[in-house]
Order: structure tokens, then sequence, then C-alpha cells
């Protein structure tokens, strides 16, 4: 049984090498993948899953979670690991591998193509393979603002001029950042200031302005039917569910670009994962530039490569032109932020300590 799946990889390795991709039915147990469901889910469905299984023969069952590392060390540590791979952000990736949570990975040796020059520069760690760059924005109900509309961060804390309830994630991911963002902080200072009690301060001491009208979300979909329902005026959330919810529901919504936060998912291989073989064979696949370049046509993320980014065209049920709204679009980039990854898995257990004392006092 073990030779038979040995050979089985081999063969399919060699194919990717030789760059012919044939239809081959493998006769092998499902590979799981954990990810983040929603519109995200479905666009990586049609733009990866389907095509491996098609290629392979290797079936994916998929597995959603809300991200985080709770569930991945609870299966390393009771020695009962049954997910394949996993969909991370950049700060789990890099606190997972430093936990020995997760496989190494050659990236040279797994990966097709220039892998030095064609990936975003913190696309590839130890344990991770960038796949997607996904931000986290605001966005508006555009219903509750006829006159003038907002379109700077400033905006999400200035409930005089722009009322109404605020949406934020229960975690501290982006709202700190653009705490200091409204006091004019340059973003090349953002991460060392927030690295000292009194940027800290400051941060909090901007979200206390606004404590009182935020409304907690925790699953990704949530946003979205915030803003539809009009339970609040603006949210945090990320860019391709709005993106969805605008082009694909029709919704009212409008995204802010200014300080968008971005961040890259990572693909990683748990340790004691039950096919772990086939998971390299499958972050091989998906990680090329024509993959990369599809998953564009679905949902408005940015591939990690640059060759992928060259690639991008409309999107497929509605024809639109997609580079506008990706957060690798020029524009776009520009008004941004790339989270400092390293500053969020070192001090990420502190800071959700302060951020969760700081929504239960009074």
């Amino acid at each position: 049984m073990q030779r038979a799946r040995l050979l089985n990889v081999i063969v399919v390795f060699t194919i990717v090498v030789l760059g012919v991709w044939t239809k081959m039915p493998l006769a092998q147990d499902a590979l799981t993948i954990v990810t983040w469901g929603g519109a995200y889910e479905e666009s990586q469905r049609k733009a990866f899953f389907q095509p491996f299984t098609q290629t392979t023969g290797i079936d994916i069952e998929t597995r959603q979670y809300s991200g985080g590392l709770k569930e991945l060390r609870e299966q390393i540590l009771s020695g009962r690991v049954n997910w394949d791979l996993i969909d991370l952000v950049s700060s789990d990736n890099l606190a997972a591998c430093r936990e020995g949570l997760l496989q190494p990975l050659n990236s040279v040796s797994l990966l097709t193509g220039d892998v030095e020059n064609d990936f975003h520069e913190r696309a590839i760690t130890d344990c991770g393979i960038g796949q997607v760059i996904f931000s986290t924005v605001v966005a508006f109900d555009t219903r509750q603002f006829t006159g003038e509309k907002p379109n700077q961060i400033e905006h999400f804390f200035d409930l005089e001029t722009f009322p109404g309830k605020r949406g934020l994630q229960r975690k501290p991911v982006a709202v700190l950042e653009w705490a200091l963002m409204s006091y004019g902080v340059p973003k090349k200072d953002i991460y060392g200031l927030l690295s000292t009690p009194r940027g800290l301060d400051l941060a909090f001491k901007r979200l206390d302005q606004i404590k009182k009208h935020i409304v907690w979300w925790s699953e990704p979909e949530e946003p979205i039917t915030m803003l539809s329902s009009s339970v609040v005026s603006m949210t945090s959330g990320f860019n391709g569910r709005f993106f969805d919810a605008r082009i694909n529901q029709g919704a009212p919504i409008q995204t802010i670009w200014d300080g968008q936060i971005m961040d890259i998912s990572t693909w990683g291989i748990p340790k004691g994962a039950p096919h772990s073989d086939d998971a390299r064979l499958f972050i091989r696949f998906a990680t090329g530039s024509t993959r990369l370049a599809e998953i564009t046509k679905y949902i408005s993320y940015g591939p990690a490569r640059k060759s992928a980014n060259a690639a991008v065209g409309k999107h497929q049920q509605t024809g639109t032109d997609m580079r506008s709204y990706l957060p690798t679009f020029p524009p776009n980039y520009e008004k941004g932020l790339t989270a400092d990854q390293e500053w969020y898995s070192h001090t990420q257990e502190l800071i959700e300590k302060r951020f969760e004392k700081w929504i239960n006092d009074k």
C-alpha cells in the first residue's frame, strides 16, 4: 500500500516537472484542507481544488475555521492529526513554525519557476508558501451616507461627521494600526510605536472614543450581514468578502482603500499530517502562476507572484475588470500598509490579552 502510494507521488511529481499535466485517476484517500469558507473557499474550489482533483485524481475535502492556532495545537498534542494542509495568515504561520506545529518546506525544490524573484518578498517562510495577498479594510453602507461619504481611515473614528455603529472583529487585527494612522502617524513608524507602552496607550485612547458604538464580529461573513441589514454604518472586514457582496450580490457596500492592512495567506502542512506528500503536490500545483491568476476570476485577492499579477483579467461572472479591486493594484497598494507579520507573531498573545481586557473594562 505504501509502495503504491509512493509510486503515485513520484509519477505526479515527474509530470509536474515536465510541465505535462493530464488527468490521472490515482486511487488515494482524500486530502483534507482547512480554509476559511464563504466566497474565498468557493474561489479556491474553482481555481485550485477542482482542477487539482481533475489532474491528479486526488479528492479534496475541506474543513472551515476562523483562524488561530488553538485547534492545530490540540490536534498535534493529542497525536491525532487529521488535517493535511491549512490556510494560515502569515503571523499564524510564523508562530506555528516556531512552535514546531508545521513541517519545514523547501521552497526551491517544492515550487516551480523563479522562486527567488517572482514571489512577493514576504510570501515564503520556513514553513509556509504564500498564495494570495488579501487586506483588512473598512467598508460602509452607502445608504447611510447620502451626502459626504467616508474615504479616509480617520473617518472610521469620526462619529460626528459620519455617525452610526462601527463593526469590528473581536481581535486586535488592523484596528491598532488604524488608530495610530488616525493621528497622522507615518506608516513607517506604526509598528515601532505600537511596540512601546506610549504607542499602545495612544491606540486604545482612540478606540475609547468609539467603544460604546462598536458591534463585534467573529466570523468573516458577519460584516456583510451587518452592513446589508444596516446594523452598522461602517465595519472592518476582508476586501474579498466585500467585493463578492457588492459585485455578485448587489449589496450597497463600498470599500475604503485608505489604510488597508495587507497580509499574505499561506499554505502550511501540520506536523504529522497523514497525507503530507499529497499536500506538497497540491502546493506545487496551486502556487503556479496560472493557478494564482485564475483565482482572481472569482475573488479580489492579489496573487503572491508577479507573473500571475500580470495575467489578471476579468471577473468570471460579471466581466468586471479585476485589477482595480485587488489590494496590489498600485493606487490601492500606495494607500495601504503591509502587516508586519513578525510583530504580530511575537506580540500576539500580549496584545490579545490587553485587547480583551479593554473590551471588558467598563
